[in-house]
């Protein structure tokens, strides 16, 4: 019986002994890591938020690992972020960031293209997001393109395009980013085939902008067929999401007729 127990204790024993030195990572990954940071090994799941109950585990395992981590330290801000505390969040970054974290650099990117913490800088996002995106990060690459399309910081549009390529093949975004770009010729020929097939892609994951995007090729029928009860169908999908566009297409599909006066201005619309 003695020998049993022993032999149960050795066997619990043995993946200790083999993580002990990784065990405040362990601890700070299960808390804190990034879903889609690239560094986070693949048997890491991640966390989309940080759970409010598990902020001081998270700062304080994550702080420990920090040191010999790059992910870690990414983790770290994150756990500072989600306590409110930006000022240390920021240097948590920046630390990464200087280690190599794309996904820092995408954080601190956010944080100048809004002005969150530092005082707005949309050059320097632009920085972060190039670098990040040159790293592979599909938020870099994403951000990027997100920067160049709402007028920030001009962006080679032949690079964002070729860069959101690569990220497309998994990154919905990056997939709607660059079904933006093909259906308006940007950074090349204009293509609404290619274009709908990454909307659809998207669309798929549930990507707001993209499944209002499929709501209005198939009701125009761009890049494939036309389908009014498919269009109806993508725009609600969207409208529950919260994308405005879709909601206003909505009430189009549903008012179709405009009544104006001799003006031109708006008196009622027809709806059914």
């Amino acid at each position: 019986m003695r020998t049993f127990l022993v032999a149960i204790l050795l066997t619990l024993a043995a993946p200790f002994s083999a993580h002990a030195q990784s065990a405040d990572l362990v601890l700070c990954d299960r808390v804190a890591a990034d879903p889609g940071d690239p560094d986070k090994p693949a048997d890491v799941k991640g966390v989309t938020e940080i759970a409010a109950s598990d902020v001081a585990t998270a700062i304080k395992f994550c702080k420990q690992a920090a040191p010999s981590s790059r992910r870690a330290m990414f983790a770290l801000g994150r756990a500072y972020a989600a306590n409110r505390q930006t000022a240390d969040a920021m240097a948590a970054w920046r630390k990464a960031a200087d280690k190599g974290s794309s996904a820092a650099m995408v954080e601190l990117g956010v944080a100048y293209g809004t002005g969150t913490g530092v005082a707005k800088d949309e050059a320097q996002a632009r920085k972060l997001f190039e670098k990040a995106a040159q790293a592979g990060n599909p938020r870099g690459i994403s951000n990027l393109a997100a920067l160049g399309s709402t007028g920030g910081a001009p962006a080679d549009p032949a690079q964002t395009r070729a860069l959101l390529g690569k990220a497309a093949e998994t990154n919905a975004e990056a997939q709607y980013q660059l079904g933006l770009m093909l259906s308006e010729g940007a950074g090349g020929a204009k293509d609404d085939v290619a274009a709908r097939a990454l909307f659809e892609k998207a669309a798929a994951q549930n990507h707001p902008g993209a499944l209002e995007r499929m709501g209005a090729f198939a009701q125009d029928g761009r890049g494939g067929p036309k389908d009014k009860d498919a269009a109806k169908a993508y725009y609600e999908r969207a409208a529950a999401l919260g994308d405005a566009d879709a909601k206003k297409a909505l009430e189009r599909l549903r008012c179709p007729y405009a009544i104006k006066d001799k003006q031109g201005k708006l008196v009622t619309t027809l709806c059914f």
